[in-house]
C-alpha cells in the first residue's frame, strides 16, 4: 500500500468533524507558507504566533480540567495567568522593585552574593527559580479561593471567581511599590538565559541569509528574501519550550482523563449528589481540581513573561478570560484535542483580524451609502471588530454544533479497546446515530415493526444523552 493510499484510509476512518478539523488546518498552513513565502510574514514573527498558540492551548487544557472535567465553573482563568507572569517576572524582570538580581546577605560578617549574573548561587539558572515560585505561589492562591467559593454552585461560584479576577488586576495596578503599578515590569530575561549551552546558543549558531528569488513572467514580484539570525533562534527555543509544556500536559491530562480519579470528576460534573452517595468527599476532588488546572494556567502565564519580556495588568483584562472559554467551548468541553483546536482558531481570530484590512478592498464595490460607510468604518477599524466575529462564532457553535467540534468521546475510550471493537467505537455516536439508524430500518426492509421498535427512529434521529 503506498503512503497515499495509507493517507486516504487514515483519513476516511476520521469523522466529519475531524475531517473539517484537518482541513481548516490544511488551509490555515498553506495561508501560513504562503505568508512567508511571499514575505507578509516574517518568520520570526510566525515563531512568535505558534508561541501565542502554545500558550493558549496550555490556558484551554487548564480551564478544561476545572470545567471540562470537573463542572467548576471559573472565570478567573486571567487571574492566575497574571500570577504566574507576575510570580517569574518579579523576580527577574530588571526594573522590578523586588527583583532577585544581586540580593545579598551577610553571615558572620562576609557578604553574600544569592543572586550572580542569572542565576542562583551561581548554579541554577534564575528563571527556574521564578517557574517555581511563580507555580508554588498560583497553587498557593489557589487553595486559599478555593476553600470558601467551592463549596458554591453554578452561579455563584461563576461570581466569585470573577470577582477574584479583577481583585487580583487591581492589586497589580495599584501596588506599585512592588508591581511598578501600570508601568508594567520590562527586561525580563529569555527564559534560557543563565542556562548552560541553551542560554547562549541563538548568538553562536550562524547567520542564514534566504535571497529573492524572481518569479518569471510576473514582473517585480518577488519571493523568499530574509534572514535567519539570532532573534529567529531564539523565537525557535520558546517554540521548543511550549511545545514540551504541551507535551507534558496533554500527556498528563491524556492519563488523569481515563483514570479513576478523572471518572470520579466527570461524576461529580454529571450529579455531585450521586457522587457523594457513592462516598466520595467531593470537595476534596474539586479542590483538587481546580488547583491543577490554576497551575496550568500559571505555566502559560511563565510562559508568556518570558516570550513577550514584559507584563502588565493590561494583559490580566477580562476578555482573555472569555477567549479562553470560547476556545474549550469551540474545541468541546472535556476534550483536550478540542483545547488545542480551539487554541488555533483564537490566535487565529486574534491575529488573522491585524492584517484583513490591509486585504480588502478599500471602498465597497457598489454605490450604497449607508453600505459602503459601514464598509468603510469597519475596513478601517478591522482588528476591533474580532469580538463581533468571536461573537458569531460562538452563535454558530451553540446552533450547529453544542457538543463542540471535537467531542470527548473518543478520547474517553483506550486506544486497544477501539482497535478490538467492530463498530464506530472511534465515531461521535452524536454523528452515527442516524446513520445507525438508516442502517437498521434497511435491514430490517419494510417490517413496520422493526423501524417501530428502534430506539434513534423513534427519536427522530436524535441522539439524547
Amino acid at each position: 500500500m503506498s503512503v497515499a493510499d495509507d493517507a486516504r484510509g487514515r483519513f476516511g476512518d476520521l469523522t466529519r468533524a475531524e475531517q473539517g478539523v484537518v482541513g481548516f488546518i490544511v488551509v490555515l498552513a498553506a495561508l501560513l507558507l504562503f505568508g512567508l513565502v511571499t514575505g507578509g510574514l516574517a518568520p520570526t514573527y510566525f515563531l512568535y504566533l505558534v508561541g501565542l498558540v502554545g500558550m493558549y492551548v496550555l490556558l484551554s487544557f487548564g480551564l478544561n480540567v476545572q470545567w471540562g472535567y470537573t463542572g467548576l465553573i471559573n472565570f478567573s482563568v486571567a487571574a492566575f495567568f497574571g500570577i504566574g507572569a507576575y510570580g517569574t517576572a518579579l523576580l527577574t524582570a530588571r526594573n522590578s522593585p523586588i527583583g532577585a538580581e544581586g540580593w545579598r546577605f551577610s553571615l558572620a560578617g562576609v557578604e553574600l552574593v544569592w543572586v550572580s549574573g542569572a542565576r542562583l548561587y551561581g548554579v541554577v539558572p534564575l528563571t527556574v527559580v521564578g517557574l517555581l515560585a511563580a507555580v508554588a505561589l498560583a497553587a498557593v492562591v489557589a487553595v486559599a479561593i478555593g476553600i470558601p467559593t467551592l463549596r458554591l454552585r453554578a452561579d455563584y461560584l461563576a461570581i466569585a471567581s470573577l470577582g477574584l479576577a479583577e481583585v487580583v488586576r487591581l492589586l497589580f495596578l495599584n501596588q506599585r511599590g512592588v508591581t511598578n503599578g501600570s508601568a508594567g515590569l520590562r527586561g525580563l530575561p529569555g527564559f534560557f538565559d543563565g542556562w548552560p549551552v541553551l542560554g547562549t546558543l541563538p548568538q553562536t549558531l550562524p547567520g542564514i541569509q534566504v535571497h529573492e528569488v524572481a518569479v518569471p513572467g510576473l514582473g517585480s514580484t518577488r519571493l523568499l528574501g530574509f534572514t535567519l539570525g539570532a532573534p529567529f533562534w531564539q523565537a525557535l527555543l520558546n517554540v521548543a519550550l511550549v511545545l514540551a509544556m504541551v507535551a507534558v500536559v496533554f500527556a498528563v491530562l491524556r492519563r488523569v482523563h481515563r483514570s479513576p480519579w478523572g471518572r470520579v470528576l466527570r461524576t461529580i460534573r454529571s450529579d455531585e449528589d450521586l457522587a457523594e452517595a457513592l462516598g466520595k468527599d467531593t470537595y476534596a476532588f474539586k479542590m483538587q481540581a481546580f488547583v491543577l488546572g490554576s497551575v496550568i494556567m500559571a505555566l502559560a502565564g511563565v510562559f508568556y513573561a518570558h516570550l513577550n519580556l514584559f507584563v502588565s495588568p493590561g494583559d490580566l483584562e477580562p476578555i482573555n478570560t472569555f477567549y479562553v472559554w470560547i476556545a474549550v467551548i469551540l474545541g468541546g468541553s472535556g476534550s483536550n484535542r478540542g483545547a488545542i483546536f480551539g487554541g488555533f482558531v483564537v490566535i487565529a481570530i486574534r491575529e488573522g483580524t491585524r492584517f484583513l484590512g490591509e486585504v480588502l478592498p478599500a471602498s465597497f464595490p457598489l454605490d450604497l451609502p449607508l453600505v459602503t460607510s459601514a464598509y468603510a468604518r469597519i475596513v478601517n477599524n478591522f482588528a476591533s471588530t474580532r469580538l463581533l466575529a468571536v461573537g458569531l462564532l460562538i452563535v454558530l457553535v451553540m446552533r450547529f454544533r453544542p457538543q463542540g467540534v471535537l467531542p470527548p468521546q473518543r478520547e474517553l475510550i483506550w486506544p486497544a479497546s477501539v482497535a478490538g471493537s467492530a463498530g464506530p467505537g472511534e465515531t461521535n455516536p452524536r454523528e452515527t446515530v442516524t446513520e445507525d439508524a438508516a442502517a437498521g430500518a434497511s435491514e430490517a426492509g419494510s417490517d413496520p415493526d422493526a423501524e417501530l421498535n428502534d430506539p434513534a427512529t423513534r427519536n427522530g434521529g436524535e441522539d439524547h444523552e
